[in-house]
């Protein structure tokens, strides 16, 4: 007679259910945890990201504001076969006329809530990503940005035969930018598409050796008289603010317009401010949250709501070149 085994090994189907709900449910609990902790470490990476970078063009904005004013006074120099100047001979302007304004070789000029370069204005390419916008109009009424700042400096190159002394300006401006969409937005709500680039732009006056008179500044590299020259480079987008104010040697707010060489040559330091904002909305805010972006004046300080991340940089920059006369 054939013997069975009086314990079977194995699982009944409501084990077997039981099982397969319990891993479903550990499965859906990592997965969930990994998606909050992907999130959370893109939001710090972006976050790190977007204040790295500030932190970044601060910098290049330091070295430049320092420069200005910078200029060879004297100097003694190697080249038998040229007689260079022992002075800097370039001739100054002091653009306090509409019709020298663009020329002017203050060391430091300040335009107040003004996009694009100015009176120069770069033609700029914004196509491919980019729609077509108004280069001098702002997105919104109630948009901060931005103040523009000029910056000059001198230079000397000892094998230029044809100008040893090189004057160069440096401008930092903002221009509205948009990247094409088919979402609609509402009258009140921000949008993700349009934001503010900052630009910078390199220039140098060129006044052949011998000319006392008759400089003009050249804006790009074509003509060759300035290869390292351009008319504007974008360095940074998603700029939400961008703002500098002169102070003289008492602290007290100086007026850096060209019109007032004066003033110009009592700036002790330069206060700036940079505020960008992640170009995202995704894993900061679940919800619009009510945020104050802080500025040096109340008239730009701002409350908004917004589910975008916002850094703030401020700095205080010492203008070490910039004294009485003219450069």
């Amino acid at each position: 007679m054939a013997r069975y085994k009086k314990n079977i090994i194995g699982f009944t189907l409501i084990e077997i259910l039981i099982g397969v709900v319990i891993s479903a449910i550990m499965m859906a609990a990592m997965f969930t945890t990994y998606t909050v902790v992907s999130n959370s470490y893109s939001q710090v990476s972006d976050v790190a990201g977007i204040s790295r970078s500030g932190r970044d063009i601060v910098t290049l904005m330091m070295r430049d504001i320092r420069l200005a004013g910078f200029k060879y006074h004297y100097g003694t120099f190697s080249n038998a076969n040229t007689d260079y100047p022992k002075r800097d001979y370039l001739e100054f302007v002091a653009g306090d006329t509409e019709a020298t304004r663009a020329d002017s070789h203050a060391p430091i000029v300040i335009y107040k809530n003004t996009l694009n370069y100015g009176e120069i204005s770069p033609e700029f390419d914004l196509s491919g990503s980019y729609t077509e916008v108004d280069v001098n109009t702002k997105h919104n009424q109630g948009d901060f940005c931005c103040d523009r700042i000029h910056i000059v400096y001198g230079d000397f190159v000892e094998g230029d035969t044809a100008q040893p002394y090189k004057r160069y300006k440096i401008t930092y401006f903002a221009v509205p930018m948009q990247r094409s969409s088919s979402r609609q937005f509402g009258v009140n709500e921000e949008d993700p598409t349009k934001y503010y680039g900052l630009y910078r732009s390199k220039s140098s006056w060129i006044q052949p050796l011998g000319d006392d008179t008759g400089g003009e500044w050249v804006h790009d590299s074509e003509s060759g008289a300035c290869p390292d020259c351009y008319r504007a480079e974008l360095v940074r987008e998603y700029l939400e603010d961008m703002e500098f104010i002169a102070l003289n040697e008492n602290g007290l707010m100086v007026e850096a317009q060209p019109s007032n060489m004066e003033n110009i040559m009592s700036i002790r330091t330069v206060d700036l401010r940079l505020t960008f904002r992640s170009s995202s909305q995704k894993g900061y805010f679940k919800n619009k949250i009510n945020r104050m972006v802080k500025s040096f004046t109340n008239e730009r300080t701002k409350q908004i709501d917004t589910r975008f991340h916002r850094d703030t940089i401020f700095l205080t920059v010492h203008t070490r070149n910039i004294g009485g006369g003219d450069i």
